[in-house]
Order: C-alpha cells, then sequence, then structure tokens
C-alpha cells in the first residue's frame, strides 16, 4: 500500500439544491415530500402528507399499477425513504424509474441522484443521460445537478470545473437563480480551483440573482460590496441591496452590517447595533455574535451572564454552534458540569457539527460520564472524520493504527485517515505519516520522503518531528539530502488534486 502524496484538499460539500415551485427537492438534496394536486392520486399524496404514510402506500399501488405517474413516485419516494413501506433502494429505482419513462420530473431527479451515488461507472452514466434527456425540456434543475456532478468528478475521471460552468450557466440562463449563485460562490473559489478565481465574474452572478429578486443574492451582493476586495467596494450601493434583502426578510443583512462595522469601520458600538437588530428578528448569527460582543466586552460593557443568555437563546433555536461554545463553557469550568456539558455536546454533534461530533466521540472514550463507551466514540469520531474535520481524522486514524477501542489494527486506514488530515494542515498526521514512512510500516520505507513529511510537521508545530528530522538527516548521504529537499518542495509546490480525495470508509468497529 502506498499512501498519496499531501495534497490541498478540496472539500466540497453534498448536492445543495434548492426547490424550485413544480419541484419537490429540498435544499439539501434529500427526498422531500410529493405534492399534492387535484389527479387520481391526490388521496393517497394528501394521506402521505398528513403522515398516515402506510395508507398512502396502499392507495398508491392501485394506481401504480395501472401506470399513473404520480403514483409510481409516491412508491418509489416509500421505498427511498422508509415512509410506510420497506428501504429499499433496488424498488425505489425500480418505481423511480418507471414513473421517469412517464416524464415525471421529480422521479427522473430522484432517480439521477441515487444513481450518481453509485461506485458503478454504469450507473453513475445512466445517471449522466436522464439528466442530459431532461435539460432539453427543463434545463434548470437538470443543468444544476449535472454541475455539481461534474465538479465532484462523478461523471469525468476528474472533477471538470468547464463542464460544471457550461451547466450552471445553462441552467442560470433558463432563470434558475440557485445556478446564478453556484456560478458566483464558484468564482469566489469557494469550491477549489484558485486558479479560476474571477471575482469580477463572481459580482456579476451575484448582481444577476439579486436584481431577480432574491433576497439572499441581495445580502450576499450587499455584503460583498461592504466587506469583499476594496477595488470593489461600493458603501452606498451595498447598504441599498441589504436594505433591500432586509426588506425580503433576509436577516442575514444584519450580519453583513455589522461585519462592516466591526472589520471595515472597526466601530464596535455600531457593530453591536446591527448585531442586535438581527438578533431581535431571531437571526442566529446575529445572536452569537451579540452573545460574543457581551461575553468579551467589546463596543459595551462586559455582561457573561448576559452573554451566555444569549447562547442558549440560540441553541434552543436549534444552532448547533451555540450549542457546542456552551458546551465548551460548561466542560472547561473549574467543577465542570459534565451532565450539562455533555447534552450540549450531543445537540452540537446530532446538529452535523464536525467539531462536536470530534469532541463527543472523545468524550465516550474517556469514560469521564458513565465509563467508556468505545463503539459510540468511533461512531461519533468517524461522522466528523467524514464531515473532513482534520482533528476527527488524526483521531480516528491513530486508533486504527494502534487497534484501539475496539476497532481492528489496520495501517491502510490510518494511512488514509492521517492523509486527509496532513492534507488540510494537521502537523500530528503529518508527522505521523512521516514516521511510518521512515519506518516502512504499511508502506515502502522512503527516508527521503519522510524527511520532507516530518520537516513540514516541524512546520506545523509539531515539537516531536525536530528529533525525527534530526535522525533521519544523520542517517542520509549527500545525494539523498538532496533529493530530500527536492521532495520537500515539490510536495510544497503541489497544486489541489483535480478530483477531491473522499474520506476512507473505515473498517466497521469490531463487535463484542
Amino acid at each position: 500500500m502506498r499512501f498519496r502524496t499531501i495534497t490541498q484538499l478540496l472539500l466540497f460539500s453534498a448536492f445543495t439544491l434548492s426547490s424550485q415551485a413544480a419541484v419537490s427537492l429540498p435544499a439539501d438534496g434529500a427526498a422531500a415530500l410529493p405534492t399534492g394536486g387535484a389527479g387520481p392520486a391526490k388521496e393517497a399524496i394528501d394521506a402521505f402528507q398528513a403522515g398516515r404514510h402506510a395508507k398512502a402506500v396502499e392507495l398508491a399501488k392501485p394506481l401504480a399499477e395501472k401506470g399513473n405517474a404520480d403514483a409510481l413516485y409516491l412508491l418509489g419516494f416509500a421505498h427511498e425513504t422508509g415512509k410506510g413501506a420497506e428501504v429499499s433502494r433496488d424498488k425505489a429505482l425500480e418505481f423511480y424509474r418507471k414513473a421517469a419513462a412517464l416524464k415525471h420530473k421529480d422521479a427522473i431527479y430522484r432517480l439521477s441522484l441515487i444513481l450518481l451515488a453509485s461506485d458503478k461507472e454504469q450507473e453513475r452514466a445512466q445517471a449522466k443521460e436522464a439528466l442530459e434527456s431532461a435539460a432539453k425540456d427543463d434545463p434548470t434543475i437538470a443543468g444544476r445537478i449535472l454541475g455539481e456532478a461534474y465538479l465532484r468528478g462523478l461523471l469525468t475521471p476528474t472533477a471538470a470545473p468547464d463542464q460544471a460552468i457550461f451547466w450552471w450557466k445553462r441552467a442560470a440562463d433558463a432563470g434558475d437563480v440557485s445556478s446564478l449563485l453556484l456560478v458566483a460562490r464558484f468564482y469566489e473559489g469557494q469550491f477549489g480551483f484558485p486558479e479560476l478565481k474571477n471575482n469580477t465574474e463572481a459580482l456579476a452572478n451575484y448582481s444577476k440573482a439579486a436584481g431577480l429578486g432574491d433576497a439572499g443574492a441581495m445580502a450576499a451582493l450587499g455584503s460583498r460590496l461592504l466587506n469583499g476586495d476594496e477595488k470593489t467596494r461600493d458603501e452606498v450601493k451595498g447598504r441599498e441591496w441589504l436594505k433591500k434583502a432586509i426588506a425580503g426578510k433576509e436577516y442575514a443583512a444584519y450580519l453583513a452590517l455589522g461585519d462592516y462595522e466591526e472589520n471595515v469601520k472597526k466601530n464596535p458600538k455600531a457593530a453591536l447595533n446591527e448585531y442586535e437588530r438581527g438578533k431581535d428578528v431571531g437571526q442566529i448569527d446575529c445572536i452569537l455574535r451579540t452573545a460574543d460582543f457581551y461575553m468579551e466586552g467589546k463596543g459595551v460593557e462586559k455582561d457573561t451572564a448576559r452573554g451566555t443568555a444569549l447562547l442558549e437563546k440560540a441553541a434552543e433555536a436549534g444552532s448547533p454552534v451555540a450549542s457546542y461554545r456552551l458546551a465548551v463553557q460548561v466542560l472547561s469550568a473549574d467543577k465542570p458540569d459534565l451532565v450539562t456539558g455533555y447534552k450540549y455536546l450531543i445537540a452540537a454533534a446530532s446538529g452535523n457539527m464536525p467539531e462536536a461530533q470530534n469532541e463527543l466521540g472523545l468524550f465516550y472514550l474517556s469514560g469521564k460520564l458513565a465509563g467508556v463507551d468505545a463503539p459510540a466514540g468511533v461512531a461519533w469520531l468517524t461522522r466528523s472524520a467524514q464531515g473532513g474535520f482534520a482533528k476527527a481524522q488524526n483521531n480516528l486514524g491513530t486508533l486504527y493504527e494502534r487497534g484501539a477501542a475496539g476497532l481492528p489494527q489496520n495501517i491502510e486506514n490510518a494511512g488514509q485517515l492521517y492523509t486527509l488530515a496532513a492534507n488540510q494542515g494537521s502537523g500530528p498526521a503529518t508527522l505521523s505519516l512521516a514516521r511510518l514512512t521512515y519506518l516502512g510500516i504499511g508502506t515502502k520505507a522512503d527516508p527521503v520522503k519522510a524527511w520532507a513529511l516530518a520537516t513540514i510537521a516541524q512546520e506545523r508545530g509539531e515539537e516531536a518531528a525536530k528529533q525525527l528530522v534530526d535522525e533521519i538527516t544523520a542517517k542520509l548521504d549527500d545525494k539523498q539530502k538532496a533529493a530530500a529537499k527536492q521532495e520537500l518542495a515539490d510536495i510544497k509546490s503541489n497544486k489541489a488534486a483535480a478530483k477531491p480525495a473522499a474520506p476512507a470508509a473505515p473498517a466497521a468497529p469490531a463487535k463484542k
């Protein structure tokens, strides 16, 4: 087994599909409830929406047998989600295929998303064909999905940003605001590919989306005109767009105004005033900023109790960030309240916050609450690692290397996880890679590469790396030293991989 060399890791989130009027796909691309209508399947759909899933499936079956597209879609949805029917990918695909053959748009998109997630190239090709066919009549949703699939390298050997932009622009030209925003984000460099970054294009696309009346785009445009590159700042226009965004009930505009006062104008009191306005209308980020200001005494007299109360308010509203901050505050106290800290930590972790998932995993492994719970600890560390959190990747890699916490020793998994963490700048993971490479554990011994990795680990603040660097240096001849320096230069200059490395799927925890 050979470890990959360190490259900049491109992290791209799962599909970010926002719904359109005729499509029941929500913002995260997950399956959504079928929409009602006046057709034969209306009673079944109404029953499903009312939570009577089994009854809905019962009503849909005879209609599906007669070839009703809505009923076929409902059955596919039921089997995909396990609501009213057994969870079955095969049955979901079967019903979606039948509904898609009848031109049911939602079925085409659900079918395509499932196939795109397949590890079989043939199934991903089927998704491509279905989406390209759908794009002829409806380039909006289909084009948006195709763009993301190309960017993630699901339809080509490596990520294809040109194809992604092609499809997003095609969807945008057809009126899809979400695709306009994806193009804008791409040109801002949010998805990697720094060589294609173009702030002028990014602003132009935000402007188009804002001009189409999208309040979120208005807030994004206003924020960039106030807080972006100095060359493109325009306070008057920025404030105008943010005012329009607020009128459209996009209260993140208050956050942008506060950021402008805090970071550009250097006026903490004015910043707090804007954050307070956002807080008063329930904007979570503004509540968090306001809490920070009171707890730090920025622009106002320090008031830890009020700051904590605001964090509690945000946590009650479902903010994982607030729950995590409260967990840290409680657990780091001189006399930590483990039960309360655990409550906040699990709330933050359940809100898909990788940092909290990592800490919760370590909490379970520490045995501080009610003894060690290794399976739970490993499960939460795995979720965090799969979410791209470097510390969790390094922690999980350590467990696999040692064969600890009920996991079988697996050097290959350890090496992959260390690589993922090192790609993101983790000093400990880089040092572990250097050590494995130097000793030839799970890979061919390579002192030249090990020296380069250890040097990088030292530069990343790992004090123990100096000892390894010195040890390796003493064993290298002049030719190897020159090669090691070249290896170091090559690693540092290596451009981001075209196709992002995916978090390894670690072996299942050993059963007890």
